[in-house]
């Protein structure tokens, strides 16, 4: 009954005074048809729609539901719908602050509620994820029993943090990130709403942009953003919420490129050559920016490999597998922590020995493969596993390396047609420098040439650098 009475107190002071109660309260809609996003989950006759009484004389809906989803995309929104569109109490608990003891005083509530008054009802368990495998338990009566529909929230992965009883007891809905369009439609309806803010100022195109960046895909953030960005204005006696009283106000600057636009590729561009060049400064500075400008994190981890083969190679080899670990780790993580694991790979990049050897072997090879020279395979080397292969030679004359002094056998590995080609050329840069003293001594054994006197084609004629491509 006390959440009944705090939710009472709450409506009146609203009406009272609608600038009491945050943008965000304000705005949260009363029924399903004004949810932004999602609209996976509010197609006709679905459960959730079931949940709160549409969908005719089918079956009844869920008695627990567990919302599954990222920060701001309306898990507290859909818990309030349903209580408000089932006519039910609406008791919240965190998991936070909340214990068994709270959990328990909230069920023999719900049960008093249901015989005396005979009205069920919703509650509402932000962060179940943090309660414990016996909290948890705790709950399992009261949703056997539909003493309460629990509708529980979580940002974590429900199959690892939900114990398996309530689970299978429960309606999974996985809530999906806000897209930019979402997010737009629900600031120009809070500009206009009288539950909002009504007329009294104008979002330009540029603030709103800064608005729908910053916001990261939280409807939450948005609308916070939103009311502290209005207030500053009205305070200046201003109409209009400009890019500048914005950045003010949420002590942001505006990142200046559209993901979309050229100069999502010129930063992007910018970053790989910073990390070409080793200064690890002007690196972070183009990181920073595509971090800040919501730049898929993913995107930037991508960069970040390519970088690691085509600048670094074999002068580090341990620089690709930084890289890779960077983007399985982002992938695993997201936003905001993730920003860490890219400033890790962006500063060993940096600062790691450059070569572009690799780089310039695979398409001098590849050069040579698209103006015709290829030609068969030496016979000694073709597949014996099938019958008739010994009959046509194949195979005859190969010499196994491993019976070899060194592991090397002396014999025609590649074409005729590039027989003594060169495509790898080493620097003497990092560890490259070691790879370059065995590449020479390899290619002397394999040419019988003990003494490692190279008699080779470099890259071979016709097969000039490959022009390097832009970052």
């Amino acid at each position: 009954m006390e959440a009944d009475l705090f939710t009472a107190a709450a409506e009146e002071r609203q009406e009272k005074d609608p600038t009491a109660t945050p943008l965000a309260v304000r705005m949260r809609p009363r029924t399903l048809d004004e949810v932004v996003g999602q609209r996976h989950l509010l197609r006709p006759g679905s459960p959730l729609r079931r949940l709160v009484g549409e969908g005719g004389k089918g079956p009844a809906g869920p008695s627990s539901v567990i919302l599954w989803g990222p920060p701001g995309t309306g898990k507290t929104t859909l818990a309030h719908v349903v209580s408000r569109a089932a006519e039910k109490r609406f008791t919240e608990l965190s998991a936070i602050t909340a214990g068994v003891k709270e959990v328990r005083a909230v069920i023999d509530a719900a049960r008093r509620a249901a015989g005396g008054y005979g009205k069920d009802t919703v509650l509402f368990l932000d962060e179940i994820h943090r309660f414990s495998k016996a909290q948890q338990d705790s709950l399992l009566p009261a949703v056997e029993n539909r003493w309460v529909t629990l509708v529980a929230a979580t940002t974590e992965n429900p199959y690892f943090s939900v114990i398996s009883p309530l689970l299978s007891r429960s309606l999974l809905l996985t809530l999906e990130p806000l897209t930019e369009e979402d997010l737009r439609g629900l600031l120009r309806r809070a500009l206009a709403d009288e539950r909002g803010l009504g007329g009294a100022v104008a979002l330009p195109e540029d603030a709103e942009a800064h608005l729908l960046r910053i916001a990261g895909g939280d409807a939450r953030r948005a609308l916070t953003a939103l009311e502290a960005g209005a207030g500053a204005a009205l305070d200046k006696g201003e109409r209009e919420i400009t890019l500048t009283t914005l950045e003010e106000t949420v002590d942001r600057a505006a990142v200046k490129y559209d993901r979309d636009g050229d100069q999502h590729y010129d930063v992007a561009s910018a970053l790989i050559k910073s990390i070409r060049g080793s200064d690890v400064d002007a690196a972070l500075h183009y990181l920073a920016r595509m971090i800040e400008a919501g730049e898929d994190p993913r995107f930037i981890a991508r960069r970040l490999m390519i970088s690691a083969s085509e600048d670094i190679g074999l002068a580090d080899p341990t620089a690709l597998p930084t890289a890779v670990a960077a983007a399985q780790a982002v992938a695993m993580i997201g936003f905001p922590e993730a920003r860490i694991t890219l400033s890790q790979a962006t500063i060993a990049l940096a600062l790691a020995p450059k070569s572009n050897a690799a780089y310039l072997a695979v398409d001098a090879a590849l050069a040579d493969v698209r103006a015709g020279l290829a030609g068969p395979v030496p016979p000694h080397l073709r597949d014996t596993h099938y019958g008739g292969a010994k009959k046509m030679g194949h195979g005859e004359g190969y010499r196994y390396p491993h019976d070899m002094p060194g592991g090397i056998a002396a014999q025609q590995y590649a074409p005729d047609a590039v027989h003594g080609r060169r495509y790898y050329e080493p620097t003497r840069y990092g560890a490259e420098a070691r790879y370059a003293e065995v590449a020479e001594r390899v290619r002397a054994r394999l040419h019988g040439n003990p003494r490692g006197e190279s008699h080779g084609e470099s890259r071979g004629e016709g097969a000039p650098p490959p022009e390097r491509q832009e970052g």
